[in-house]
């Protein structure tokens, strides 16, 4: 067949900083997933979006069109509202853990779509697989069920939802485009658009341990993917939430499912309830529940008893023993003091050496590798005191798990004022 427009064309008006038109766009995204503009050609116009930006009629028209390559799900049979939550990755973050099944409890249906950690950031689905029969494949149907029944599920997506993004995800990653805004917002968007939800909250992280290290950029991102998420339909706020720091006291997969059961047991690290709580309210609000009150939720045992609920249909015994690893070894503060700075990147780093990460998408993961982290910015430190505990198989790589912690700690004088920021920056929407 012939083609409506010529792929050059599209490049060069991009290039020359002119608009792409509608009609350009919806073509462009259709035949690179299609295979008639060439990887090379698409990542000469991801260069030029890169350098040139998008306005917000192109972004919601990109995402638009990356959405339409393939399936959309439709959550509109169930009788209650749903409400979705995406963060953009950080070190600690296992914030989807406890937050699914507490939403849940308050009659609201919360698909969480989730994927694989890739380099410092963990992902939600390593963590989960940490429990004795857990699976993270579902179909559509046995999704649907456990919405029905159980009101939450935490499960990887189908590769029907915008194959497009793929596509041009693995290309962005070799070609230096990762950082384009308008890229990441319609690719983090357009999944979530085409997921169905209703609602959606976005934790938009900033700080050394994030993807986006600079507060401005970071905010113009959230900006972008609530005007994105406001223009399709559904209900979109976000939160910018800090990371320089890692979220609660543990990275690693069964470290953090550990610390999640803590959490929805009513204890649990200071900030990962911080931030869990404000995350419900958001998503509760958005799905027009105002008056929940999710904090009693955790206090009562009703979170748990979702969160029983929710690992055992997808074949896991909440109750089982997590993994722990065979070999462990301690970060030692070498002077007294206040511990000013433990660096979020750091750690994630150390984590992933450690082998709680990947380096490629093939890559297995040690399910009780990582770092437990024993002191918090501000808190007092003695010379010889446990600052992090290492946890591997294989202790060959403790060696460069400490290397990557070299410089990512700052014991200051004992007295010295430390001033840690607000974990929740800011609140945007539409």
């Amino acid at each position: 067949m012939s083609e409506a427009f010529d792929a050059v064309d599209v490049i060069v008006a991009k290039r020359d900083g002119k608009r792409l038109t509608d009609a350009q766009i919806d073509w462009v995204v259709d035949a690179y997933t299609r295979g008639v503009v060439a990887d090379e050609q698409m990542s000469s116009l991801a260069m030029a979006i890169l350098l040139n930006g998008m306005d917000r009629a192109e972004i919601a028209r990109w995402t638009a069109a990356m959405i339409a390559t393939g399936e959309r799900m439709d959550f509109s049979s169930l009788s209650r509202p749903t409400a979705d939550k995406h963060s953009t990755g950080g070190v600690g973050d296992k914030i989807t853990l406890p937050l699914a099944p507490l939403v849940a409890v308050f009659d609201v249906a919360v698909p969480q779509l989730s994927g694989r950690g890739l380099g410092h950031t963990g992902g939600t689905l390593d963590k989960l697989e940490s429990i004795p029969g857990w699976r993270a494949a579902l179909s559509n149907d046995e999704m649907m069920r456990q919405l029905d029944d159980v009101g939450a599920v935490i499960c990887q997506a189908g590769s029907g939802l915008a194959p497009a993004d793929r596509k041009l995800y693995a290309l962005r990653d070799v070609t230096g485009t990762v950082e384009a805004i308008p890229l990441i917002a319609s690719s983090i968007m357009s999944k979530k658009i085409a997921e169905g939800t209703g609602a959606l909250v976005l934790d938009v992280k900033v700080g050394t341990g994030a993807f986006m290290k600079d507060e401005a950029r970071a905010r113009e991102l959230a900006r972008t993917m609530v005007g994105l998420g406001t223009d399709a339909g559904v209900t979109t706020v976000a939160l910018l939430t800090d990371m320089s720091t890692p979220l609660g006291r543990t990275a690693g997969n069964a470290l953090e499912v550990r610390e999640s059961v803590e959490v929805l047991a009513g204890g649990g690290p200071a900030d990962v309830v911080e931030l869990t709580l404000a995350l419900a309210r958001e998503m509760l609000d958005a799905a027009g529940r105002p008056d929940a009150d999710p904090a009693a939720a955790l206090a009562d045992g009703r979170a748990m008893d979702a969160w029983n609920r929710m690992i055992e249909a997808q074949g896991g015994d909440p109750r089982a023993s997590l993994p722990v690893a065979r070999e462990t070894e301690q970060v030692v503060a070498e002077q007294d003091g206040v511990l000013a700075r433990l660096d979020a990147y750091a750690v994630g780093i150390a984590a992933w050496r450690l082998g709680a990460g990947r380096a490629r998408k093939e890559d297995p993961v040690q399910a009780g590798a990582g770092v437990e982290i024993h002191v918090r910015p501000g808190e007092p430190v003695r010379a010889g005191q446990p600052l992090l505990t290492l946890h591997t198989d294989t202790p060959e790589r403790f060696g460069r798990a400490r290397e990557a912690l070299d410089g990512g700690i700052d014991v200051a004088p004992a007295g010295t004022a430390v001033e840690v920021g607000p974990l929740v920056i800011d609140r945007i929407d539409a």
